[in-house]
């Protein structure tokens, strides 16, 4: 289950994708996002499935890959769809005992379940091509503007490049302490629900201690190499747009135009 988390992953490849102005990619995940909870029809999710599955072949990113990370909140889909299903009030479906599925309620579960699977995909699309420096060098310089109202923006861009670096080394911490565990005798999968909580204890202190740990060596290493915040700071790749870039913007404006497209005639 750990190692199925593939969000704040870096996948190497020659794609059109990894290539492009990480700038670009944090526009258009951040426009996909903000559609597929403008979308109140299926027509809607066709055009955002045509758009998803060409970043996804444009990736190069292997598809396995990338839907294994929807294992990870297999759980919670089920659950928010149940929810949904149960508890929206409309026309009635089926009934049984105490229950009422009404229409409404599978329309609204289906559109939040394929929101969230779209939504989990799509961001783990620009992970998975954009490296955190990129990430960080793109989230600094897209919000540079909010500097003229004293925003540390550069100090905010390193934080969150930080925190998505630190998923995949604390999936593989975790993994070890699992691991270590089972070996010592431990049991995470039988008993109730109570037993299977308290069971996890072994695993979140270690982890905890190992997660401070891991951050107060990279304040020191910061600290050690005189980190003082972005002022002044020098950028080895100075981000510039090209072409391709150009090109990418031009698909997004496509993008937006179907949107308005969609929610005018449907």
């Amino acid at each position: 289950m750990i190692r199925d988390i593939t969000l704040g992953q870096y996948y190497p490849a020659a794609s059109v994708l990894h290539r492009l102005d990480p700038r670009v990619k944090l526009s258009g995940t951040l426009i996909y996002v903000i559609s597929l909870f403008l979308f109140q029809s299926f027509t809607g999710y066709i055009v955002a499935t045509v758009f998803l599955v060409s970043m996804i072949a444009l990736s190069r990113v292997p598809v396995g890959f990338i839907f294994r990370g929807l294992k990870a909140i297999f759980a919670f889909l089920v659950i928010t769809a149940v929810l949904n299903v149960f508890l929206t009030p409309g026309r009635e479906l089926v009934s049984f005992w105490k229950f009422t599925i009404t229409i409404e309620g599978v329309r609204l579960a289906a559109f939040m379940m394929i929101r969230l699977v779209y939504l989990i995909i799509g961001s783990s699309i620009m992970t998975l091509t954009t490296t955190p420096s990129s990430l960080t060098d793109g989230l600094e310089k897209g919000l540079g503007w909010m500097k003229v109202m004293k925003v540390p923006v550069h100090e905010i861009a390193m934080m969150m490049s930080i925190a998505l670096s630190f998923i995949p080394i604390l999936m593989e911490e975790t993994d070890k302490i699992i691991k270590a565990q089972q070996a010592r005798g431990a049991d995470f999968e039988s008993g109730n629900l109570i037993r299977r909580i308290r069971s996890l204890v072994p695993i979140l202190v270690p982890l905890f201690v190992s997660a401070f740990r891991r951050a107060n060596d990279l304040a020191l290493a910061m600290e050690s190499r005189c980190y003082r915040g972005g002022e002044g700071r020098t950028k080895l790749h100075p981000l510039k747009y090209k072409k391709r870039d150009a090109a990418a913007y031009l698909v997004l404006l496509l993008y937006l135009a179907a949107i308005v497209a969609v929610g005018i005639i449907f």
